[in-house]
């Protein structure tokens, strides 16, 4: 059977949106993508950073930004003159509503959202090694690794009982409510500050020098609070720290038990919610610790499946 090619154009996505899942999927259905000028796509994919308001551009330099704000204004004009206009995705990884951005289908966090035309994909599946399902290409350069499945169904182990008991946070900024977090737990244990928030000559994180599981292998504890709280929103950071053998402690909403076992890691978001002046040192004792040594952070086994399958729907839509 010969391979069928899609146009693809991607306005405001990451930069390395090429090499991620949705793009990999597709072609693992059998679609060569090309990708090209929205004007001639058949399927464009707008991403977190595209918007209609000024800040649809923050990602360039603020020099180019008045150039490229014209452009995009002249592309959709041409779109609105096309005969058959073409099919519209949003794709967003951020902490966006599936509805950010009018499209004909949408990817994003957001939980019960009533539609065919929504496909919910927390961000921590993107960086799941899913080659025994036949998707290979994917990575995951900040971490310096692709997570396995087997490591986050198996229990976290003891090894962060054995390492020193410091935390890490990893970081490029230190906003609300990151920041109450932050000094809630140096209260109560030492927490080294890593990332381009403490490192000044560090410009982001696909520029540090150093790999994520590198750096938690030394730590007992994870701070990874997420950088916002709504409900369905769950990034990597939490299966990061438990890939590394960290206690993770983050700060997410109570919806989290959708993807992760609750048991697995420490919820600051809850324990504020009861009362950040009930806790001690001994509520970190050795007693407390152990019993996150024999939970597994995924208790169901998850699947691209269903994404697969909606995908292809949207392909099919696209080219035909």
């Amino acid at each position: 059977m010969s391979r069928k090619s899609i146009q693809i154009a991607c306005l405001g996505a990451p930069s390395d949106y090429h090499a991620g899942l949705v793009p990999l999927i597709i072609q693992s259905l059998g679609y060569k993508i090309e990708w090209t000028s929205a004007i001639q796509a058949d399927l464009v994919i707008y991403g977190s950073f595209y918007d209609v308001n000024a800040p649809r551009l923050r990602w360039l330099p603020r020099s180019w930004r008045k150039r490229a704000g014209a452009y995009l204004d002249v592309l959709e004009k041409e779109l609105a003159k096309r005969r058959i206009p073409p099919l519209t995705l949003f794709h967003t990884a951020e902490n966006l509503r599936h509805n950010h951005i009018k499209a004909d289908f949408a990817i994003s966090h957001d939980l019960n959202v009533q539609s065919e035309k929504h496909f919910r994909l927390p961000y921590w599946m993107e960086m799941v090694d899913w080659s025994h399902e036949g998707i290979v290409g994917n990575r995951n350069p900040r971490y310096g690794e692709l997570l396995k499945l087997e490591r986050l169904q198996a229990p976290l182990g003891d090894q962060f009982l054995k390492r020193d008991q410091k935390a890490v946070l990893i970081t490029s900024h230190l906003r609300e409510p990151r920041a109450t977090y932050y000094a809630a737990l140096k209260k109560l244990m030492p927490v080294d500050g890593m990332g381009p928030y403490f490192d000044k000559t560090i410009k982001d994180h696909h520029k540090s020098t150093y790999l994520k599981k590198d750096i938690l292998a030394n730590y007992a504890f994870n701070l990874c609070p997420e950088n916002g709280i709504h409900s369905g929103y769950v990034t990597e950071k939490i299966p990061e720290a438990f890939a590394a053998g960290c206690l993770p402690i983050t700060c997410v909403d109570g919806t989290v038990d959708v993807d992760f076992n609750r048991k697995a890691f420490i919820n600051l978001k809850e324990i504020a919610e009861e009362n950040f002046g009930l806790i001690g040192s001994q509520s970190f004792g050795y007693s407390f610790l152990k019993n996150f040594a024999e939970e597994p952070l995924l208790i169901k086994t998850p699947s691209v499946a269903l994404l697969k399958s909606f995908l292809h729907e949207i392909v099919l839509a696209g080219v035909t």
